[in-house]
């Protein structure tokens, strides 16, 4: 168990190390490896990988670790292999708030560039307290389909709000658009300040639940039986989820199918123990999106891929096949 356990952190951490490596130093200009610390030899080389390369493959990584996670802490929550973080409607309502920002201009001087994040975890919290409110009325047990229903109707009506504003921006229209296919191209390292609170925060209380998800992945009676409070657990692990998704798009605009391949693919390999599952989730989330980030800017260079598209090139056909072999088992 425990060459195991070696192997597969081994594995992730040298995947991801190889990932940014590459993320760094591919692209229009050759970074060499001495420009890490090297700023007199190759002063623009420097620039490049500190103040371009550097925090664009950081804040890649930050994004596909926080999806991952909110993704395997879903799917075991739900016991729904569809699930991830866009299934409550989170991911919906933070992008409401994000493109409700770009379309009305709004700028708070007090927050200046942090804006658009901001607005977007907000929308986030309120669909996640609309979606437990509404769920709570119907069903004061808070069962799990009860949950995924309330979820499909409110990101569906959210998904038409965002229509909405699309068709209604003239001047906004190709910044909306961008955002709603997802980039972390010219965000910068106060973007990866933004998002790594929030990404410790939304961890921190996953972790914490990590046992109990274990339990609650064979049914809530079963873990009321083994003395867990379900519905205090349930609350919890739908907050930190829904802090690290909103987060997420809120910096990065939406990505999907990074929550819902990375932790199958995670469980397929190494198992579903929680207690490795969510930070083994965090390393492989990471490197698949700076890849993904890295083939994006790269592939049709000097233009750009939204790294939404590329994403879905990758995630959807790795899926159907995960999907298809799981079935027919």
């Amino acid at each position: 168990m425990k060459k195991k356990l070696l192997l597969a952190y081994g594995s992730s951490i040298f995947l991801l190390m190889a990932s940014m490596w590459l993320a760094v130093s591919m692209g229009s200009v050759d970074v060499p490896f001495s420009a890490i610390w090297d700023q007199e030899g190759n002063p623009r080389a420097y620039s490049i990988l500190w103040n371009i390369r550097m925090p664009r493959a950081v804040l890649a990584g930050l994004v596909g670790a926080a999806l991952a996670i909110a993704g395997a802490a879903f799917q075991g929550l739900l016991r729904n292999p569809l699930a991830d973080p866009y299934t409550i409607g989170v991911s919906s309502g933070a992008s409401v708030g994000a493109i409700s920002t770009i379309f009305f201009g709004i700028s708070l001087p007090v927050l200046g560039p942090y804006t658009l994040a901001v607005f977007g975890i907000i929308g986030a919290f309120l669909t996640l307290l609309i979606v437990l409110v509404f769920a709570r009325l119907v069903d004061k047990s808070m069962k799990m389909e009860t949950l995924i229903l309330t979820g499909v109707i409110f990101s569906s009506f959210l998904g038409s709000c965002i229509s909405l504003l699309t068709a209604l921006s003239h001047e906004e229209l190709k910044a909306v658009v961008g955002w709603l296919l997802g980039s972390v191209a010219m965000r910068g390292w106060s973007y990866v300040n933004i998002l790594v609170p929030f990404l410790v925060i939304g961890f921190f209380i996953l972790w914490l639940n990590r046992r109990e998800l274990n339990v609650m992945m064979y049914g809530d009676e079963r873990a009321a039986s083994l003395g867990v409070d379900v519905v205090r657990r349930r609350y919890a692990i739908l907050v930190g989820g829904s802090v690290l998704t909103g987060a997420a798009v809120s910096v990065s605009g939406t990505i999907g199918f990074v929550g819902l391949v990375v932790p199958h693919i995670t469980r397929m390999i190494w198992g579903a123990d929680h207690r490795h599952l969510l930070p083994l989730s965090f390393l492989n989330g990471a490197s698949l999106l700076i890849v993904c980030d890295l083939v994006s800017r790269t592939i049709v260079a000097p233009q750009e891929l939204p790294l939404g598209v590329v994403t879905a090139f990758v995630g959807a056909p790795v899926f159907a096949y995960i999907f298809f072999k799981q079935r027919r088992k």
